[in-house]
This record gives C-alpha cells, structure tokens and sequence, in this order.
C-alpha cells in the first residue's frame, strides 16, 4: 500500500493537514480496498501539536517520513525560516531516496527551506507569493495556477487547491477512474478549469454562488456523449443562455461548453485507461464531432495525446 506522510509542525493550518488526510483517505482501489495509508507524524513524536484553536497529537515521528511513499508538508501559520531539529535532515534524506513530496499552501515556505525547491517551478497562496519569491529568490514562484507538478515535487496554492493537487497526485498513482470516486467523496470536480486568478480579491468581489447547478452538471456529466448545444443546456436549465453562461461563471469559473468539454475529455479518459476502444469510436462515444476534433481538445485539456495518455494510464488488465 502507498503511504503518505502527513508533517504537522507547531501551528499547523488545520485545513491544510487535514485535506490531504481526508482526500488520500476517500481513495478506493477498483476492489474497495483502500488506496493509501496515511500517517499523521510531527518532530516530537506523540508530542501535542498546536493547530489554531486546539492541540493535535500525532501518533508517528520523523522515523514515518524514511517509511514513506509520498509526504505532504502542510502550512502553518508563521513560517519559520529554519525548520525544526531533524526536519531538513528527513526532508532531504527522503528526497535523495527518491520520495515523493508535497506543500500545501504556505507549506511552500517550508518546503523552499530544506533548499529542495531551488532551481525550480512552485507556488503558494497567492496572498504570500511575494513573501515566498523575496525569501526563496532561487525558486520561481507562480501565483496565477492552482498547482505545480515538477515530476517528484509538487506545490499547491491556498486552501482547497490541495484537494487539486491531492486528485491530481491519486490520478497519477491510480487512473483517473479512482480520482473521480474521490473527487466524488469530496463533491468537487476531478478538475477545474483556470488557476489562482480567478480567486484573487477585487474590489467588489462576487456573491457566493453556492450549489445551485450541481443538478445541471450532474446532468452534463451523464450525457456529455450526446450532441449538447449552449441552447439545449440553457434548456435544461429552465434559463436563458445569457444568464446560464453568467451563471456557471459564477460558480464555475468557466462557460457551459468549456466545462462540456472538460467532461468529454475525462470521459475519453477513463475509456482509453478501461477500454481497448480505437479512438476513432472512443470520439464518437465522448460527443466530439470528429477524431481530429477530439485529438485536439485532448491534447489541449491534458497536453498530450490520446494514445499516448493510453499507453501511460491503461490498466494492464483490459483485453486487446
């Protein structure tokens, strides 16, 4: 079983520590079985941790990070700017055995501390980018996107962009099939579309939106194989499309037809990871109006190509 390690440090963000935790801990393999196993570990062993308004013990120590398939660096609140006894040492050690790890939010900071991040690509809140970029001048600090992916490490922005960098990290472990179900378990998409921009305060920032289209996309997802135009959706919707494009802005951050598209491509997906379909039938299935039209918005939403995602992702179970 993968195991994922999750460093809670003295003021850890509680939401930060606990979306990996959860997240990894809704993924189910295609037999039930659970995917992961997640350990909450700090410097101090079963020492209290202070998490905001409450303490937190953690059952394992630094040993759990040696063990570990996968760590996962949460934010605190005031990140120091020399980690705790032992932790870079860990950090560091692990990374040379080739472990895979994680920030979370502000945990960038930390992570950009054991030096692991020099030379490369990562982000952070955006509210502490420039904070991030003017302590760490040698890691390049992206604002605007909602994750970053650089092969064995990875950054994620604020908040809820963990859960995206958690999918996204499930999606590369396990298929697309077992991110969804957990996506599911978080009642977010596998997926969203734009980065941190869309998020950024402005002077008068939008109301919530709250869940008001969760009936429209479920119905989206269902039938994204069928011919669905902007008119047919504002349809369904009981709206005009004026205020259906107005309305999945708001709740989307992007248009009717661009999220149809998004659900197409995941539906290609999981037929080329669970199927032997040639794409040619696999376009047909997934409402793209031809094989070059589906090739082109594949490659775009996922930056690769059709056959060559198959090659990477197919379950070596499915019959030719």
């Amino acid at each position: 079983m993968h195991t994922v390690a999750v460093l809670a440090l003295d003021g850890v963000i509680p939401f930060d520590l606990s979306a990996p935790v959860d997240t990894f801990g809704w993924a189910r393999l295609p037999d039930g079985r659970e995917a992961y196993e997640v350990k909450v570990c700090s410097p101090n062993g079963s020492a209290d941790v202070l998490a905001g308004g409450f303490t937190i013990r953690a059952p394992y120590g630094l040993e759990a990070l040696a063990e570990a398939d996968t760590i996962v660096l949460p934010g605190v609140t005031e990140p120091p700017p020399v980690l705790p006894p032992g932790v870079t040492e860990a950090l560091r050690s692990a990374a040379a055995d080739g472990t895979r790890i994680a920030s979370v939010c502000v945990g960038a900071f930390l992570f950009a501390a054991t030096g692991l991040l020099d030379g490369l690509r990562a982000t952070t809140h955006w509210i502490a980018a420039p904070d991030l970029a003017a302590r760490y001048p040698r890691v390049t600090v992206d604002p605007d996107v909602l994750y970053v992916d650089n092969g064995q490490f990875l950054t994620s922005a604020g908040a809820a962009a963990a859960l995206d960098m958690c999918l996204h990290m499930i999606r590369r472990d396990h298929g697309s099939a077992v991110a969804a179900q957990a996506a599911r378990m978080a009642v977010m998409p596998l997926e969203r579309e734009g980065g941190q921009a869309q998020f950024i305060a402005h002077d008068i920032p939008p109301a919530p939106a709250g869940a008001a289209l969760e009936p429209l996309l479920t119905w989206l997802e269902d039938n994204c194989g069928e011919d669905l135009t902007l008119d047919r959706i504002a349809d369904r919707a009981g709206m005009s499309t004026r205020t259906l494009n107005r309305r999945f802005r708001e709740q989307t951050g992007t248009t009717p037809l661009q999220w149809l598209h998004r659900a197409r491509v995941r539906r290609a997906q999981h037929l080329l990871e669970t199927t032997a379909h040639p794409v040619e039938l696999i376009a047909t299935r997934t409402g793209f109006g031809s094989p070059t039209a589906f090739r082109e918005r594949f490659r775009k939403v996922t930056g690769t190509s059709p056959q060559t995602y198959r090659r990477a992702f197919r379950s070596g179970r499915v019959p030719m």
